[in-house]
């Protein structure tokens, strides 16, 4: 029938947004949580650190820190999170996380309950949730593998002194993306030599680059041919009180 009628087919058909268009589309009213967890070097206890990132800002809430992140301590930190941003939990939509057995179905209710819809990764992807993954790895090389965390104290600590350095003064690539440029111009310009040395120059030319006030070189005397000999060196110029000689200048004998 279309095709009797002439009709074209429809440009697109597969009308499904991908998962890339719905991160850049809904950046602004996206929050993204996941866990982490650090090996105290005193107690020998491994504590979780459970954070949640808002993705448009990239401003990071550290949550709490525990031994056992059950289902209901994850829930109570949920509610926490709720209060925390205060007037602006309005404007986030959706929130992402895993598949872990600490989000249980509480969790989901206390975030519907503000509406915010909770939206799974799928199993054994975390490149799903890859903001979230990106600041436990910039966390992990910043702090927790640069010193020994004495216990569960010392790294709340430690973490809210980073969470206040990462939130207010660390410049990120999406916050300020014109910061790496300025950086990589700045390295570059003191790599620089003070004094290019390039081949095949006078050196009359590098002494012009520093500043010496003789830019021209010096004209050389042709060596003496003939006449008689003396103990000055050849190329020497008399000085003011000896007799000028002109045999020895012009070369030839005065007659």
């Amino acid at each position: 029938m279309l095709k009797r009628l002439r009709v074209p087919p429809a440009p697109q058909r597969d009308t499904d947004t991908s998962w890339r268009q719905f991160l850049h589309a809904r950046a602004a009213s996206l929050l993204a949580c996941d866990f982490f967890h650090v090996d105290c070097a005193i107690t020998l206890k491994r504590v979780h650190v459970f954070f949640v990132l808002e993705v448009a800002t990239r401003y990071v809430h550290v949550l709490g820190t525990t031994t056992n992140p059950d289902g209901p301590w994850t829930t109570r930190q949920a509610r926490n999170l709720l209060v925390d941003p205060g007037d602006q939990a309005d404007d986030f939509r959706f929130l992402i996380r895993d598949r872990a057995g600490q989000f249980t179905t509480s969790f989901d209710t206390v975030l519907a309950g503000a509406g915010i819809q909770v939206v799974k990764t799928p199993p054994r992807c975390p490149r799903a949730n890859a903001h979230a993954e990106r600041f436990v790895g910039t966390v992990r090389r910043e702090v927790t593998d640069r010193l020994l965390v004495l216990d569960e104290h010392h790294l709340r600590a430690v973490l809210d002194r980073y969470a206040a350095h990462y939130n207010h003064r660390r410049p990120t690539e999406h916050c300020n993306p014109h910061h790496h440029d300025q950086t990589r111009r700045t390295q570059s310009r003191a790599a620089l030599p003070a004094v290019f040395r390039l081949p095949g120059r006078p050196r009359t030319v590098l002494r012009r680059h520093r500043g010496h006030p003789r830019t021209t070189p010096r004209r050389r005397v042709p060596p003496q041919t003939s006449g008689p000999t003396t103990n000055r060196p050849p190329h020497s110029t008399p000085d003011a009180g000896d007799p000028v000689n002109v045999s020895n200048i012009c070369g030839t004998d005065s007659k």
